[in-house]
């Protein structure tokens, strides 16, 4: 599959929350950092998410923002 999203990060599913509507999906990238996804539990579902899934985080961003205190 080519995708036109230049931000593609290999990883693992690490863990899958499900609530009603939402799942929220966190992936250990190759590099051993932690990203989090919330996408809808349909998707999650169609995609067939579980701990151990082999997945490609696709970042794709308008506008990055950081805080500081």
């Amino acid at each position: 599959m080519r995708l036109s999203t230049r931000n593609q990060l290999p990883g693992k599913v690490v863990s899958v929350t499900t609530g009603e509507a939402m799942a929220v999906v966190k992936v250990e990238l190759d590099g051993g950092q932690t990203i989090t996804s919330a996408i809808t539990r349909d998707a999650a579902e169609d995609l067939g998410l579980a701990e151990g899934s082999v997945v490609t985080v696709l970042v794709k961003a308008t506008e990055v923002g950081l805080a500081v205190e």
